[in-house]
């Protein structure tokens, strides 16, 4: 930079402070800004790193040491200053011509050019949709001074108070249009209008901030502070609070600490507060982005920042004065030109937590130019956490140089209480973070759930106390212990809560007692002069762990005095320095630094996410970072390096390869013989697939949740309405999962079973409905969405598997990961949310995440897997048990037997001596160097380099040994297969490749193969052992490949799993090892830690009576010599045996091999496990291993012991030996703890002879009879083994307190702990209690919109990890579509028709072509007395000359209940059918009154008032009409007094519309009663009337708002359907009779008013047409009638039937009732003079004078039916339709219950009680009298007429009515009307005389015309005693008929409920 312009920036320097790095930072010298943009210029065009010395200096401010070294890591190819963008300024204005508007837009002001209002006036009530990250602002127009105009803006790029941290720039989106991403302000102007005449800059028309007021309504707020001052600056030295919402990433509270917080100015609070109302969002993101920026940021080490270091320490040096420094930790957005930045998306937040070291991919996935972006874009966010206010005396703080190479690690210091100093220098070095800080805020933030406590009572921990506790928690840490924030913020938590319960408790009782409470907090305080003291001495007893240093002044001097100490190498061994100073004001401060190198180096990487730790991982791999770390590793070899052993191997092998082939041709030719040696061996996976009991449960409760739905009154699932079931599955991005899937779908059958696929192209088309979730495969979802909108009957079941895994909100894009966010596009779609047949399952092993406050799941409808076993019984009756995570904890306390879980002491003293080497490097590549190097020594060593020994792990000797040993033990080359997990996918290409490489060399590649399976990629194995599983499975496809790891079942392999997260795939019960070393332990989440270890659950064989135990021990005890700690600074351990490790425990730790070592056993086997020596193998596998003590001094000894034992054993059981020897193996292992001191995780087995023997044993079982019934092993980090293991004081497991996923978050800190016995549906309620959604959780859109309630068709299927849930909600599928089909499906009466007989008159029977019938032809047909209809089977046959002969009559009596025993049939519903309640479909929801446009219950009851001769009294009814059927009424004008209902006219033609109303006697069938008859009119007009009882009302009118209800009197509550017709009938003649008046006077004829109704019964369900069709043939031979019967609507029929000819002149027309049996007299008599039932159309005008038995219960459409007949008048039935009636096993006549009337007097009432004695004292009935009537009839008949019992030549005369008297006894109806037509009686001779309630017509002369036989029974039926002696009189019946007093009875009810009489007597 020239002098001149040095000049300048000297006189601008206060200007400069003073703005901080806002837009006054701009210098306004022309030659400066020439040079200035020149510069610019000249450095994006340089490929150079380092940018030009002008550009780093540009806003270089005294006070901002770091501003040099942020701008210095900018990429020069990327970076560009911002224009001029001073307010104010002296030059002269430019004019400035603004672009002309696109053509066509809006260009009015105040609105933006897209035509929308943007004035506040206008949009202060609107709800306003803000970005994260944006502010509302008002802007101001030049031609609208009185108006603001609302728009969102960046808040980055707005000033805080003080006017500064304004990054240059702008970022803005019109609220208008929504339009989004303007990064020109000039742009924006323009967009909204503003119309400038200068040049647009936001500091002149971003005027105020906007809030919310307390109405909710958007109003002016605080001005934006744009020209800051240090003299605001100054006023406040020690202020760090801000009234604006422009924070940098911290949020607000994070800098006001407890000793602050109470300074903060009440207006700055207010003014945040309204401004957070106005659309301000929580920092949760930035709490995470500060993290990430603190990380990266004191992690790089490259070498472009040594200069920009220099830089500050001059700047620092020729500093004029300190000031106030702004938080830099905004990175903001790229300048001007980088147009493809979005706030809105994830990069904006996932670039601040990006680690330092830049994103690479494999080779050549990232170019360098990106990498230098993404690293200058990451830099420039570091300094946030780092630089944090001072006060104006303090001084930076300089971090010293080499602090890396001093420490052998970045100490982390944490931010605690007060202000951490600025920090400047070798930053490099350091870590900052605010993870303590954010402990220490959530645990002071007060809990809601403790307000309900005086505020006296319940305070915050005082600063003091945290520090203290923090002090105790570090201070009980072991040295190699690393801390977690989690038990420090629990312990945090548990002290307040245990202090202010003490607190509240001495309130309570002093307010009880009324004595005043005197709070004791300030006696148990501790003050600022105690902490100290007390925090040094819990220090001391930490064996100098912790160290505490106080200072008097600042935590600058506690810090340059650490660093000191740090520089000197003062402390070594200490792992944590506690900074603690009192302030001059008496308010304490805090910091920790961590020293210690592991603790230091897990809090760094704990403070990257997952993705930044593999995006770490990546950039070392690429860089060429690891290329040291492999240097060192090859050196690890006795003989210097590795590569050139193995070299040598390989060339001493080459001769042996004659052998070798031979060996392989061996394998080939016998391998077919060979198969039937290993039990087991035949069987593959390919069959079909096996439903368990427990599978089939958890099925019938996902459909009884869907059941549950459906039954619900929300009408949010229409059951009813569906016909098939079509389902997607959707699986994340794995392509093993998705094959898996497949293939389940394929065994299962399911399509097939539902009808989606035939059963030839069924495995071919499965994969269609599996979709992986991948932009590619968006194809299927999209066909699945279709396919759902086009099939409205189809119920579609969108499966979302595996559902925990993508949980990211679909606002959310990365372009590496392009998946994410996919599964909230697809699940939470708005088709598919609002499609009501689309029901969603997610399915998961970890709900918890979906478990929070905002999630769409009810509580309903979840769906948690059943315990199969409950008090030791085994509920579901399963083969198999499952072997979970809490089993493989409960092996780790069992002490008779190794543990199943496990952690590698070895391992972990290896990974802390390398990581102390090489302490820049990321620890998961260390460690997966080390397990490289661990597997390739155990390899050497198995392949007889013994040296190798050393550079190992038992546990990894274990593995191999194990692995390789399985197949040479069985017959058939069966093996283990052992799982290596290793996160990163790069990670995992490298240990491929070496393993590979080492397993060449040695000559292994035949013994066992090994695979690295990815997410994306297919199984590869070689040929060598695809050749050997397709022998074992039988598969002679030849281009068969594994597509499943279950394929992959009994091939021994090291299958290395690879991917961030396991993706639900399941591996085979030969996999015996799961290595999960290699997990990230810096992730402590319950999802993520719970779904690692569930890698490992399977079912295995129970224990039984006399096995073995389901663990491993057998191959553990012999694979396994032992395991014992290391010492930590040793790399490779010596090997020893039990018994030197025993003399050497006072002196060293040493690794313990038990009773051989691992060089003695493979050295002995070297040669026989070589496949260059195949005969070595056989003998091996024939002789068991015979191995020497490798300690010769001991063998005397070890001979001893064998010898007992083997005696012992010798006289035991095989199972017994094997028990016994691992028992005893234990107590060794027990007694070597004991005397060599070690620690717990100790795994010693005894001596060598006591496994000799096993392994003899063991030898020749097959790897698959083992793996069946022992759980595999599982290998751990150790931190991660404690976790898991560990329990609370109340037994909680430590694993349930982490946080359940990376996307929720407490909603505080003192939330209780999760119990020890809590349900998953407890667990369930806990969640979403405490936890709710972030920013970036597909649910957190939910939480915006409150009015959003659970999502109503959305199921959550929740079990363990590798259960069977897929077999689950497969089943569940199939067993829907079933009940879907038996949905569709009724039960219907298939009855024939009883008492048929061939008609004689021949003659007169009409073609059966003929449609209608001929009123003179059908007229002359003689009426059917006999009554056809089945349910009357139990009736009295109604008297007929023919009924004589009639021989079909059964003489059984039967019970009362027919319902119980009549015949049906299951039929399928077809389209116009009659449905209940439950049927919901779109179409007939209007019908229903369910649509929401119409009001449910919007309905009027009007009276309607009418005469009634037969009942002598005005009958008033009530109709209940619906808004939508009043224009079926007439109502009087001016009072709206209903009038009547409306009837068209007989000549009316109108094809959609049906003529007769129709009226439905209905009772106790609200919900099954068949009223909904939209779908059987196929969509007619009509009227419907349900005719129903006044005690019914409100529960008809709840389920049928939208029908017309007639409601009976509350007389006839207790009356049986007779009343119900009779009131039908007679209503209907009276409104007749006004229509005929209405008509009248509108000038129709009378007679022209349509007089005909419909009554029908309510099970009518469908209606039928039969038809004959008469097939032509050739031959002279008559040809068979072929009968055809069709469905056909109810519409149908009645237009049918109402198109008859001359139909007034018949009075009732009906159809029959359906029988599968078609009788040939339906198609030769087309129409039949017969009895209706069920369903008539009544002619009310013909059958004026006949009428109903309001009285009857029962058969009163019989006695109805033959009083119409002898009025002469025509009844006809039309043969060609029937009627299908449904069984209703409730309602009906089942209402009535005949009981005493004596509460509570349980006792069976026979009939022969329903009637007494008068005067007696019976016990009367509570049941109708009518009722015990007709039942006492009906069943004791027999004794009533003896002589009429099956006497059908002499039945019983009735008189005017038919009642029934019982199957056996006949009767003859004969009417006492005047010209009735009567049957012919002459010559017929009575067995008794009935007369029911005789009115005058019935005279005693009519009596005397009728002959009776001598002993006939007379029965007279009466209201009361009187009219029943007046009617003896009046007959004259004691002329002919012999009385006595004790003939006369009564129903048996009481006075009040007026009984029945009846007097019988004897014929004389």
């Amino acid at each position: 930079m020239n002098t001149q312009n040095k000049n300048i920036l000297s006189d601008k320097v206060q200007e400069i402070l003073g703005m901080g790095n806002s837009y006054a930072g701009q210098l306004k010298t022309t030659r400066f800004e020439e040079v200035l943009h020149n510069s610019i210029e000249a450095s994006l065009r340089s490929n150079n790193l380092v940018p030009r010395p002008v550009f780093s200096q540009l806003y270089l401010e005294a006070e901002h040491q770091l501003i040099s070294n942020l701008e210095a890591c900018k990429r020069p190819g990327t970076e560009e200053e911002e224009e001029d963008d001073g307010s104010e300024s002296s030059s002269p204005l430019i004019p400035y011509q603004m672009k002309p508007p696109p053509e066509g837009c809006c260009t009015t002001d105040g609105f933006c050019q897209a035509g929308k209002d943007l004035r506040l006036t206008s949009m202060s009530n609107e709800q306003i949709e803000v970005p994260s990250g944006f502010l509302l602002i008002g802007a101001k127009s030049p031609n609208l001074p009185e108006h603001l105009l609302v728009c969102a803006v960046d808040k980055r790029f707005l000033p805080d108070d003080n006017g500064r941290n304004a990054l240059l720039g702008f970022s803005g989106n019109c609220v208008g249009c929504g339009e989004k991403g303007f990064r020109y302000f000039t742009e924006f102007s323009n967009h909204i209008n503003l119309k400038l005449i200068t040049q647009p800059k936001k500091q002149k028309h971003l005027k105020c901030y906007l809030i919310k007021n307390a109405q909710g309504s958007l109003t002016k707020g605080p001005l934006i502070c744009w020209k800051g001052t240090e003299g605001r600056a100054q006023q406040s030295p020690s202020s760090n609070t801000s009234s604006i919402p422009s924070q940098p990433p911290e949020s607000p509270a994070l800098s006001m600490t407890g000793a602050s917080a109470d300074s903060v100015a009440g207006s700055n609070l207010n003014a945040l507060t309204g401004l957070q109302q106005a659309g301000a969002p929580a920092d949760h993101a930035a709490s995470r982005a500060i993290i990430g920026a603190s990380a990266s940021q004191n992690n790089r080490d490259s070498v472009r920042h040594q200069n920009t270091v220099k830089t500050n320490n001059v700047s620092c040096q020729s500093m004029a004065r300190p000031s106030v420094i702004g938080n830099l930790a905004n990175s903001g957005p790229p300048k001007k030109r980088h147009r493809g930045w979005s706030p809105d998306s994830s990069s904006a937040i996932e670039t601040l937590s990006i680690h330092s070291n830049p994103t690479a991919q494999n080779s050549g996935s990232k170019t360098v130019a990106d990498i230098a972006e993404l690293a200058c874009m990451t830099q420039s966010s570091l300094l946030g956490p780092i630089s944090s206010p001072l006060t104006t005396s303090e001084e930076p703080i300089v971090v010293p140089d080499n602090l890396l190479k001093i420490c052998r690690t970045r100490p982390v210091i944490f931010k605690g209480h007060g202000n951490l100093p600025y920090l400047c220098g070798n930053l490099n070095d350091i870590v900052v973070s605010p993870m303590l800080q954010n402990c220490y805020r959530n645990t002071q933030t007060f809990p809601r759930a403790y307000e309900q406590h005086s505020t006296s009572v319940t305070t915050v921990l005082s600063v003091e106390m945290q520090i203290l506790l923090t002090v105790y928690y570090l201070a009980q840490l072991a040295p190699d212990q690393v801390p977690l924030i989690e038990d420090l913020e629990h312990i945090l938590v548990r002290a307040w809560q245990e202090s202010n319960l003490t607190e509240t408790k001495q309130y309570q009782q002093a307010v009880s007692h009324s004595v005043p409470y005197v709070s004791s907090s300030s006696t148990l305080a501790v003050t600022a002069k105690q902490l100290t003291w007390l925090a040094k001495l819990a220090a001391s007893s930490c064996k100098n762990v912790v160290r505490i240093l106080d200072s008097t002044n600042s935590l600058a001097e506690g810090l340059t005095e650490t660093f000191k100490l740090l520089s000197e190498g003062k402390l070594l061994g200490k792992n944590f320095v506690v900074i603690i100073c009192i302030t001059k004001n008496q308010s304490t401060e805090s910091c920790v630094v961590v020293t210690g190198k592991r603790q230091a180096g897990f809090l760094a990487e704990r403070m990257l996410g997952p993705k930044d730790h593999l995006k770490e991982i990546n950039y070392e791999l690429v860089t060429g970072k690891v290329g040291a770390l492999g240097a060192f590793f090859s050196s690890l070899c006795p003989e210097g390096d590795i590569d050139t052993l193995l070299e040598k191997c390989s060339l001493t092998r080459n001769g042996q390869g004659c052998s070798l082939n031979a060996s392989l041709k061996k394998f080939d030719d016998s391998a077919a013989q060979r198969l039937a040696v290993c039990s087991g061996s035949t069987v593959s996976n390919k069959g079909t697939c096996q439903i368990h009991p427990v599978q089939l449960a958890v099925a019938r409760k996902l459909l009884s949740h869907v059941c549950a739905i459906a039954d619900s009154s929300t009408q949010n699932l229409d059951l009813g309405s569906f016909e098939k079931v079509d389902f997607l599955i959707l699986l994340p991005p794995s392509e093993v999962a998705y094959q898996q899937t497949v293939l389940r779908v394929r065994q299962s059958g399911i399509l097939v079973e539902l009808g989606l696929e035939a059963e030839c192209t069924a495995n071919q088309c499965a994969d269609q409905y599996v979709m992986k979730l991948t932009p590619e495969a968006q194809g299927k979802f999209e066909a699945f969405q279709q396919r759902a909108l086009k099939n409205p009957y189809t119920l579609f079941i969108l499966i979302h598997d595996h559902a925990h895994w993508d949980l990211t909100s679909r606002g959310t894009f990365s372009q590496s990961e392009p998946f994410l966010g996919l599964a909230d596009r697809i699940v939470n779609c708005k088709e598919m949310k609002e499609a009501l047949n689309v029901l969603t399952l997610q399915v998961t092993s970890f709900p918890f995440a979906l478990q929070t406050q905002q999630t769409y799941i009810s509580p309903y409808n979840e769906i948690h897997w059943p315990s199969s076993c409950n008090s030791g019984v085994n509920l579901y009756h399963e083969n198999n048990k499952y072997f979970g995570l809490s089993d493989f904890i409960d092996s780790t306390h069992s002490g008779h037997k190794l543990p199943l879980l496990r952690y590698d002491s070895s391992f972990e003293a290896m990974v802390t001596a390398v990581e102390e080497r090489f302490p820049k490097m990321h620890s998961a590549v260390i460690w997966t160097y080390i397990l490289i190097q661990h597997y390739s020594a155990a390899m050497m060593v198995t392949a007889g380099h013994s040296q190798m020994k050393n550079y190992s792990s038992v546990e990894t000797l274990e593995i191999i040994q194990s692995l390789i040993n399985s197949a040479r033990n069985c017959p058939n080359n069966h093996g283990y297969m052992v799982l290596l997990r290793i996160p990163s996918i790069s990670l995992a290409a490298l240990a491929y490749e070496r393993l590979c490489q080492i397993r060449h060399r040695l000559g292994l590649q035949y013994r066992f193969e090994i695979i690295l399976g990815t997410p994306s990629t297919k199984i590869n194995i070689s040929q060598h052992f695809l050749t050997q599983l397709k022998v074992w499975q039988k598969i002679e496809d030849p281009d068969w490949a594994p597509e499943t790891y279950l394929d992959l079942e009994d091939l021994p392999c090291i299958l290395i799993l690879s991917g961030a997260d396991p993706y639900g795939e399941s591996f085979p019960r030969s996999a015996k090892y799961y290595d999960l070393r290699l997990i990230n332990s810096t992730c402590l989440l319950r999802t993520a830690l719970e779904q690692e270890l569930g890698l490992a659950a399977c079912y295995v064989v129970p224990e039984t009576p006399g096995q073995t135990t389901a663990s491993d021990h057998s191959e553990s005890d012999l694979d396994k010599p032992g395991s014992t700690d290391d010492d930590e600074d040793s790399v490779a351990v010596e090997v020893t045996t039990v018994a030197d490790s025993g003399k050497n425990s006072n002196n060293k730790r040493q690794r313990s091999y038990s009773n051989q070592s691992a060089s003695s056993r493979s050295s002995k086997t070297s040669s026989l496990l070589c496949d260059g020596d195949p005969s070595g193998a056989e003998d091996t596998a024939r002789h068991p291993l015979q191995v020497e003590p490798a300690n010769i001094e001991d063998s005397s000894v070890t001979r001893e012991k064998s010898k007992l034992r083997a005696d012992s054993t010798q006289q035991k059981p095989h199972h017994e030996t094997q028990y016994s020897e691992k028992h005893r193996i234990n107590l060794d292992q027990i007694d070597n703890y004991k005397t060599s001191q070690r620690s717990s995780k100790t795994f010693s087995s005894g001596s060598s002879s006591t496994q000799t023997p096993i392994l003899g044993q063991m030898s020749s079982q097959c790897p698959r009879t083992k793996a069946a019934s022992q759980p595999p092993t599982v290998f751990l980090p150790k931190l991660i083994y404690e976790i898991v293991t560990k329990v609370d004081s109340s037994g909680v497991a430590k694993l349930s307190s982490f946080l359940p996923h990376h996307s929720v978050q407490w909603i505080t800190s003192f939330h209780p702990s999760l119990a020890k016995m809590m349900t998953s549906t407890e667990q369930s309620l806990y969640y979403r209690q405490w936890t709710v959604a972030k920013q970036n959780h597909m649910d957190f859109n939910k939480a915006q919109n409150r009015t959003e309630i659970f999502h109503p068709r959305r199921l959550l299927l929740n079990g363990p990890p590798q259960v069977g849930k897929t077999g689950a909600y497969l089943q569940f599928l199939g067993i829907l579509s079933r009940m879907l089909i038996r949905l569709m499906e009724v039960d219907v009466y298939d009855e024939e028709e009883i008492n048929l007989k061939a008609k004689e008159d021949a003659s007169l029977q009409l073609k059966e072509t003929l449609l209608w019938p001929h009123l003179e032809s059908f007229s002359k047909l003689l009426f059917d007395y006999t009554v056809h209809d089945p349910k009357y089977e139990d009736a009295s046959p109604v008297y007929s000359r023919n009924l004589a002969n009639n021989k079909g009559y059964k003489a059984h009596k039967k019970e009362d209940d027919i319902y119980l025993r009549r015949q049906t049939t299951r039929m399928r519903l077809s389209k116009y059918a009659a449905y209940n309640t439950y049927h919901h479909c779109e179409q007939c929801h209007e019908y229903m009154g369910f649509n929401p446009r119409c009001q449910p219950y919007d309905s009027t009851l009007h009276a309607f008032t009418f005469s009634c001769s037969m009942l002598g009294e005005e009958v008033q009814l009530h109709f209940i009409i619906p808004k939508s059927k009043e224009h079926n009424f007439i109502f009087s004008q001016p009072g709206g007094q209903l009038e009547s209902m409306k009837l068209p006219l007989v000549t009316d033609k109108n094809s959609d519309c049906i003529k007769s109303p129709i009226f439905t006697p209905t009772t106790g069938r609200h919900e099954h009663g068949l009223f909904n008859l939209y779908h059987a009119m196929d969509g007619a007009n009509h009227l419907h009337v349900l005719v129903i009882k006044e005690y019914e009302m409100a529960v008809y009118k709840k389920y049928w708002p939208n029908h017309i209800m007639l409601v009976l009197p509350s007389i006839f509550n207790n009356s049986g359907v007779g009343a119900a017709h009779f009131l039908i009938k007679e209503l209907s003649y009276h409104n007749l009779e006004l229509e005929r008046n209405r008509q009248e006077e509108l000038g129709s004829k009378p007679q022209d008013v349509w007089p005909f109704i419909v009554i029908a019964d309510d099970s009518c369900v469908m209606w039928n047409s039969l038809n004959s069709e008469v097939s032509k043939n050739a031959t002279s031979a008559p040809a068979e009638p072929n009968t055809l019967e069709r469905n056909v609507s109810l519409k149908h029929v009645l237009q049918h039937i109402e198109a008859t000819a001359q139909i007034p002149h018949y009075a009732l027309c009906g159809i029959r009732k359906w029988s599968s049996k078609i009788n040939n007299l339906h198609l030769a008599e087309p129409f039949s003079r017969c009895h209706l039932h069920d369903f008539l159309l009544l002619n009310v005008d013909l059958t004026q004078n006949v009428q109903y038995n309001q009285n009857r219960f029962t058969c009163d459409d019989v006695d109805f039916n033959l009083r119409v007949h002898s009025a002469g008048l025509l009844i006809c039935r039309f043969n060609c339709f029937s009627v299908m009636k449904k069984q209703i096993a409730i309602g009906g006549h089942r209402t009535f219950h005949i009981k005493s009337k004596v509460p509570d007097v349980p006792m069976s009432i026979s009939p022969s009680q329903y009637i007494c004695a008068p005067d007696s004292k019976h016990t009367f009935l509570a049941a109708p009298a009518q009722l015990l009537l007709e039942k006492y009839l009906q069943h004791t008949s027999n004794h009533l007429f003896p002589l009429s019992v099956r006497n059908y030549s002499h039945p019983v005369l009735s008189v005017d009515c038919y009642l029934n008297l019982g199957q056996e006894i006949t009767v003859c109806f004969v009417s006492s009307r005047p010209h009735s037509l009567n049957i012919n009686t002459s010559g017929l001779t009575f067995s008794g005389l009935l007369l029911y309630l005789c009115d005058s017509f019935v005279t005693a002369s009519i009596l005397k015309k009728f002959h009776f036989l001598k002993g006939a029974t007379l029965c007279v039926i009466c209201q009361d005693r009187s009219s029943l002696r007046q009617t003896v009189v009046r007959l004259e019946l004691e002329d002919e008929w012999q009385f006595r007093l004790r003939d006369e009875f009564q129903t048996a009810n009481s006075q009040e409920d007026k009984p029945l009489f009846f007097l019988t007597g004897r014929h004389v």
